[in-house]
């Protein structure tokens, strides 16, 4: 069975990533390839697609992994109907009770002014 996933090239700390369709029983790591059909870099958002090559894959039963199935979505190609994306993650929170928007809301103290004609009315004293 085929699948297509994503190879991870590139240096430390800059990751590059290629789209490629391999045997599903290799790692993506083993380098051996049935078809390179792009490239995505994730610094820039920029993706390169043979769409035909991948439309071709896909109609011929190779599965796309979930990070690969998006990026194919997103860069247009039409998935078959039996591909299912998955649904994304919600983030678990450690402490909410510390959050600032679960805190009790402060009531702010009114400040009262003085009246503005009683400090007028005081006669200025002048040097």
């Amino acid at each position: 069975m085929l699948t297509i996933r994503m190879q991870r090239t590139g240096r430390k700390g800059h990751a590059m990533f290629r789209v490629v369709v391999q045997d599903a029983r290799l790692t993506p790591t083993s380098g051996k390839v049935v078809a390179a059909i792009g490239s995505y870099d994730p610094h820039a958002k920029v993706a390169t697609l043979d769409k035909e090559k991948a439309g071709f894959y896909l109609e011929h039963g190779a599965r796309p992994s979930d990070r690969a199935a998006r990026l194919l979505q997103r860069e247009g190609v039409k998935l078959p109907a039996w591909v299912k994306l998955a649904e994304g993650k919600a983030g678990k929170l450690r402490n909410p009770e510390k959050l600032r928007r679960n805190q009790p809301k402060e009531e702010k103290p009114t400040v009262e002014k003085a009246p503005e004609a009683a400090v007028e009315a005081e006669p200025k004293e002048e040097a």
